[in-house]
């Protein structure tokens, strides 16, 4: 692990790689989903793209989970207790619920004069799914970091395990709100199977933080196998003719398809780690600097592509001219995030001082 740049970037550097990777994917299956004809939406580029836009969900759960776990670990390691780790956890819960109702509200104002029902506010969306999960999960912080590491794998398991059974239940009687808060649903991310991912992902994290700098490659290493069997098993027991549940959705609520999705973001963390380390990712990479504004690129990027900016292009582009699209979206993303510096700390000048300026230029002769 020992580079130019030093320790702490080094361990961040292929976690903010994998965001950029998923920020890319999920850039590239929004635009087709907004923007393909209807009549190509059999055919298989589009199915492909939205096959693989799939992950990207699960991958920024993922990655809330090692950070969470990260900031628990820290807090830790500063000595303090079980209450204010917890509480620190349940803020950051709460700020991500702010966004997603801001994300919304925005969304719905835009939308004037044309506005949605005033319930689209209330829409469960994946930063919905973050704050429920990070202020269920917060409760663990009350463990050690060795001790969170184990139970976290174990919640995970149990909340994959228990999704078909949350959709079998008679779920008539419960507010819908509720209802997308809970139970799986293609239009929703609800808690059910999606908090497994913020578990699982709070596992790993815990896992690094105690690993020495030295050793994450071993580590890395481990999870790349461990990746490849999740894969394997996750296709085998989805495939066999019998199933422990009386009803299982494949693409909405199986545990195999919770252990296929962990395997390929085991892979490609791995890859993320061997190209920031040895393949120059530390250098420049436009895609972790997608990774780093991976929440500014999620929020300008929905408005581009669902607002009403190119709504004559919606479901009427073929899969070439998609194709470009999704190109120049990305390349817009990309501009965006590095001028991020350059707007974020521009002040104005005082009205006195930029006269002034002008005064010493002029009798400098400049």
């Amino acid at each position: 692990m020992a580079t130019t740049t030093g320790k702490a970037a080094s361990r961040l550097a292929y976690l903010d790689w994998m965001r950029g990777l998923a920020a890319v994917i999920m850039l590239q299956g929004h635009v087709f989903h907004s923007f393909t004809s209807q009549d190509l939406r059999d055919g298989g580029p589009y199915v492909l793209s939205q096959f693989i836009g799939g992950i990207t969900p699960a991958v920024f759960l993922f990655l809330t989970g090692v950070t969470l776990s990260f900031l628990m670990d820290s807090r830790e390691r500063k000595g303090e207790g079980a209450g204010r780790r917890v509480w620190a956890a349940l803020r950051r819960a709460g700020y991500l619920f702010s966004l997603a109702f801001l994300f919304r509200i925005q969304l719905w104002i835009f939308a004037w004069p044309n506005l949605n029902p005033w319930t689209d506010l209330f829409r469960v969306d994946i930063l919905n799914c973050m704050g429920l999960a990070i202020g269920v999960m917060s409760l663990t912080a009350v463990f050690q970091t060795a001790e969170r590491a184990r139970l976290c794998a174990v919640l995970g398991l149990a909340i994959a395990a228990v999704s078909p059974l949350v959709s079998a239940l008679d779920w008539s009687r419960i507010h819908p709100l509720l209802r997308s808060y809970m139970v799986p649903d293609y239009f929703h991310f609800g808690f059910f199977p999606w908090a497994a991912f913020v578990a699982f992902g709070m596992s790993a994290g815990s896992i690094l933080r105690l690993t020495p700098a030295d050793q994450v490659h071993k580590l890395v290493q481990w999870g790349c196998l461990l990746g490849f069997g999740l894969i394997l098993g996750g296709q085998y027991f989805a495939g066999i003719p019998y199933s422990v549940y009386s009803r299982s959705d494949f693409w909405l609520d199986s545990p195999a398809l919770t252990f296929i999705k962990l395997g390929i973001m085991l892979l490609i963390l791995a890859f993320g780690y061997l190209w920031t380390q040895h393949g120059g990712g530390l250098k420049r990479s436009w895609v972790r600097l997608l990774g780093t504004n991976s929440l500014l690129v999620y929020w300008v990027h929905i408005e581009l592509v669902y607002g009403r900016w190119m709504g004559g292009w919606k479901e009427s582009l073929s899969v070439a001219q998609t194709t470009v699209l999704s190109i120049i979206v990305v390349l817009l993303m990309i501009g965006l995030a590095a001028s991020k510096p350059y707007w974020k700390n521009w002040r104005p000048l005082p009205p006195q001082r930029s006269f002034r300026a002008i005064a010493l230029r002029r009798a400098s002769g400049d």
